[in-house]
């Protein structure tokens, strides 16, 4: 069996290049775990530019109602007296902020599209393919080999998530607290397990700290955590076990090589804070699709050049978000009073500027991107079958 892309990594990056590239007629083969995930209690924080891409492909509408919930408005408190920064979607022309995704209805509404995808076949080894597209996440091996360098630095933290039910409706708030030792703790609205009154944690913290809170019950957990809220928020039941896992930032250079081309986590790994992760990842899908649909006739598939043309479309995208939120973790982890009091006064700043306000929610939004030219179809055939 030949291919026109072989996609080693199956998760929601992965299986989306799949649907993407089937989409223009290429022959897919993708390369990833056969066996049962673990139970996902993650959530993800999409953007409008990955809700158009997933709408065209088919996924967005088959997600259930309450698998996915709008953030109207989001708070953040800084580290320090009564810092706060406050953004709403109606004062920034936007529908939403965000929409926070359950993880693993996300993995299922993919696997069901895929198994309608007529030019996508699953394969437990790899066969031969004009390009091959790494989406392996930071598991991802091998690449110094390929010629690759990969820049990691571990934050020293651990994520921990987790589902959590409310006696007081959400009414579509987001809330996030800077703590000190760079503390990151976000409450994301969530309609599972509950309709208005759900959330999705998570709270980067010390690892040592993520390990020893992950490893208590349900309900100790949950008193550590509500002694740290504001009332605003109500009175928190768990909804399930928290799952930790590490922090790193993470850059490959290049993330291009001639009849290779890497997309999402195994490319750039940024920190969770502002829930960057998977849009960054659906970005690179959108714009390698785009330009293999564009290719000319003639120019294959693993084209260094076509590829170069993928690696420039992403450069700036990544390279900022990357420095954004490297560079607030860091802010916050400086332990000296006057950067605490540098960076609370930023916030405060922030949130009396309603012009910069309405600018950074529009650009962590990517309604730019969304409201783009939708990903073209390729009329150019295959350059290889299935044989």
């Amino acid at each position: 069996m030949t291919v026109d892309v072989l996609i080693r990594g199956d998760g929601a990056v992965g299986r989306t290049l799949a649907l993407a590239l089937s989409h223009q007629g290429l022959r897919v083969a993708l390369l990833g775990r056969q066996a049962p995930r673990p139970a996902d209690v993650r959530a993800y924080a999409l953007n409008e530019a990955a809700q158009a891409l997933l709408q065209r492909l088919r996924v967005w509408d088959s997600l259930p109602p309450d698998a996915r919930t709008p953030v109207l408005d989001m708070q953040i408190q800084g580290d320090a007296g009564e810092a706060r920064l406050n953004f709403s979607a109606w004062q920034s022309h936007l529908t939403a902020l965000a929409t926070i995704v359950d993880a693993a209805e996300l993995d299922q509404a993919l696997d069901t599209a895929l198994r309608f995808a007529p030019h996508v076949q699953r394969v437990d080894a790899e066969v031969p393919h004009a390009l091959l597209a790494l989406c392996e996440g930071r598991e991802a091996q091998g690449l110094e080999a390929r010629g690759i360098t990969v820049r990691r630095q571990p934050y020293g933290h651990h994520a921990l998530a987790g589902r959590w039910v409310s006696d007081t409706p959400h009414q579509g708030r987001a809330w996030q607290w800077f703590r000190e030792g760079a503390e990151v703790l976000a409450l994301l609205p969530l309609d599972r397990p509950e309709a208005g009154h759900g959330y999705a944690m998570v709270w980067s913290q010390d690892a040592a700290e993520a390990q020893r809170r992950e490893a208590l019950s349900p309900e100790a957990l949950a008193a550590e955590l509500q002694a740290l809220l504001p009332p605003a928020v109500g009175t928190l039941r768990p909804a399930g076990p928290a799952r930790a896992w590490p922090l790193a930032s993470l850059q490959a250079h290049p993330i291009v090589r001639p009849g290779l081309v890497l997309l999402g986590d195994c490319a750039h790994q940024v920190h969770p804070l502002a829930g960057q992760g998977l849009n960054l990842g659906l970005a690179d899908v959108a714009d390698l699709a785009s330009v293999l649909a564009q290719r000319e006739p003639w120019r294959p598939l693993g084209d260094p050049t076509l590829l170069r043309r993928y690696e420039r479309a992403r450069a700036l995208d990544t390279w900022v978000m990357a420095r954004a939120c490297d560079g607030l973790w860091h802010g916050f982890a400086h332990a000296a009073p006057w950067a605490r009091v540098a960076r609370n006064r930023g916030l405060a700043l922030v949130d009396a500027l309603p012009p910069l306000k309405r600018w950074l929610s529009q650009q962590a939004t990517g309604s730019a991107r969304a409201s783009s030219t939708p990903l073209p179809h390729s009329s150019t055939p295959s350059t290889s079958a299935l044989s």
